[in-house]
């Protein structure tokens, strides 16, 4: 059993437009303890039948997604390993999803490498594979899958595949509380994206992290929020009511939807202040 994490997005600056038709991003990931559970079985079938699959998956929870099984990165997780290594035996997976999904909080990149992690380390099976090696494959499923295989900060460039791990964020927030506000909005990355003007911010995220906390809520920002706030303004009125609420920084993860908070103090009652959203108040930052 594996516990794939979700990740905030601590600042996040669209820089430059790639030939690639990609962008050029600077972010900072931070996980956080919202995990969903996934778990690896071994199937042993002596005579498989036609309808016969080499991945099996399994999905509960509330945030279960119906969707076919073959376009869950966890499946597309294990297909990619097996081009490399042929012989992996027939499995099974069970994942629990307990992150919300096109929520800005990378849950479908973490499943996925957690199944990479998984494979790699099933101690019959034992690929063998370096931390550095499980990242190249998981970048190759999406621009935020490679951080997941340590889930540790980490200053991202590139499309979000070239990573810096960063220890000194924990230790700036570690005497903090953080909520998580996940409304029933769903958020197009590929739109948001369409909608962004690319440039260098006036500070780079990484440099604001360091600076006293108090300051965030002016230097760090999301490129994304000016585009998507105007799309669905009541994004920016649970950012708002955050700031109303004692929050000393709130933000947009991601192309969103979701909206945290940083708050000094354990918040109270926040389900009440979002009653028509989905609220996480995580022990510590």
């Amino acid at each position: 059993m594996i516990y794939p994490c979700a990740k905030i997005n601590l600042g996040l600056n669209v820089v430059a437009r790639r030939p690639d038709g990609y962008h050029d991003l600077e972010t900072v990931f931070y996980p956080i303890p919202l995990c969903d559970e996934l778990d690896l079985m071994l199937v042993h079938e002596e005579f498989p039948g036609p309808n016969w699959r080499p991945v099996h998956l399994t999905m509960l929870g509330d945030e279960a997604v119906d969707c076919p099984a073959d376009e869950n990165l966890v499946v597309k997780a294990y297909y990619l390993l097996r081009k490399d290594f042929p012989s992996l035996p027939e499995v099974e997976f069970q994942l629990k999803k307990q992150i919300p999904s096109q929520a800005g909080l990378g849950g479908g990149s973490s499943d996925a490498a957690a199944a990479i992690r998984l494979i790699n380390e099933h101690p019959r099976i034992q690929l063998g594979l370096s931390n550095e090696q499980m990242e190249r494959y998981a970048a190759q499923l999406g621009a935020d899958c490679a951080f997941f295989i340590q889930s540790k900060p980490a200053y991202a460039t590139g499309i979000g595949d070239q990573l810096r791990v960063i220890d000194d964020i924990q230790d700036i927030l570690k005497a903090y509380h953080l909520v998580v506000v996940k409304p029933d909005v769903a958020v197009s990355t590929r739109e948001a994206y369409a909608a962004i003007t690319p440039k260098k911010p006036l500070k780079n995220c990484l440099d604001v992290l360091r600076q006293p906390i108090e300051t965030w809520r002016n230097d760090l920002t999301n490129d994304f929020e000016q585009s998507v706030f105007a799309l669905h303004p009541e994004l920016a009125a649970i950012k708002q009511k955050l700031y109303d609420n004692a929050a000393v920084f709130a933000l947009m993860s991601g192309s969103g939807s979701s909206i945290f908070g940083i708050f000094r103090d354990n918040p109270e009652a926040i389900g009440e202040l979002f009653p028509d959203c989905k609220t996480f108040v995580l022990d510590k930052s």
